[in-house]
């Protein structure tokens, strides 16, 4: 056999590995970043890495890859955060459908859905990778531990400071998918009619409507606040916003819905549903953050 053969056979069989666990990594990036473009560079930078990488010497391909991953998505994740210092407004993830990969990569759907990846924002780099490697990926300490470079006793803190952290910014019962689902149309039909007194009835006290327009969409640049305001906020644009069709969708592994005008989607919805009603609503805006959805049939 020839060099070049040789390593092409090399190449190849470096392709076949990095492709067998490429939807972890992005599974990993994603739920790290929040957006997709910024999922997909850390996975191409991975690939980069893997092929000028002497692989004769990785004894463990998926580990090696998940390791590179995480830490470009924690150096990452920091160079983000000083971004978003000067986001037009409130940033909110970019949503991914998950009609055909519920799990997004992942054994569990973890670290995911929409509200908690809002929540995940809080945390800083490392304490994230921590908690989603453990949450979502189902790492031991140990490997999380040689991931982040730190010891397992800080791998176990930091996961433990994590699940606190969100335990506490979402102490009340969360509603169970039908019941999410239930909600989302309700909010939907008052929302499209401008029914103040339904929109009132199904909002709970502390409910706060974020929207991300990115400077980018016509969108409210501070958080809304109350039940009563946020009704009167969703009324004000009634007649006018709700142009286009209306689609529940999966999204982010939970119903969601996108508004579609002119073939293209312009706006996607996701509701935090508590047990009390709808305690967050998400407004994604920002045209460069719904590309990636598809439209619905």
């Amino acid at each position: 056999m020839s060099g070049e053969t040789a390593h092409a056979d090399d190449l190849t069989a470096a392709a076949e590995t990095f492709a067998a666990v490429r939807p972890r990594l992005f599974g990993i990036a994603y739920r790290m970043l929040g957006t997709v473009a910024d999922a997909e560079d850390i996975v191409q930078d991975t690939w980069e890495r893997w092929q000028s990488t002497d692989r004769s010497v990785v004894r463990e391909p998926a580990a090696f890859l998940a390791t590179t991953t995480t830490r470009l998505a924690i150096n990452q994740a920091q160079s983000a955060r000083v971004r978003r210092e000067t986001y037009i407004g409130p940033w909110l993830p970019e949503p991914v459908d998950t009609s055909a990969d519920p799990l997004l990569g992942a054994e569990r759907g973890e670290a995911l859905e929409f509200a908690v990846l809002v929540l995940l924002e809080s945390l800083s780099p490392t304490e994230r990778a921590a908690y989603v490697l453990r949450e979502a990926f189902d790492y031991p300490y140990r490997q999380i531990a040689e991931i982040i470079q730190g010891t397992e006793a800080s791998a176990r803190q930091l996961v433990s400071r994590a699940r606190k952290h969100l335990a506490e910014q979402r102490h009340v019962r969360e509603a169970g998918r039908q019941e999410q689902r239930r909600m989302l149309e309700a909010f939907l039909d008052a929302a499209k009619s401008g029914d103040i007194a339904e929109l009132e009835r199904i909002f709970t006290a502390d409910i706060v409507s974020y929207s991300d327009g990115g400077g980018l969409a016509r969108a409210s640049r501070i958080p809304v606040f109350t039940r009563e305001t946020v009704a009167k906020y969703v009324h004000a644009f009634h007649t006018r916003f709700w142009d286009g069709t209306v689609h529940v969708v999966e999204a982010n592994g939970g119903p969601a819905a996108v508004l579609v005008r002119d073939g293209a989607v312009v706006a996607f919805i996701a509701l935090d549903v508590t047990a009390d009603g709808i305690r967050r609503l998400q407004w994604v805006l920002n045209p460069e953050k719904l590309e990636h959805l598809p439209v619905p049939a």
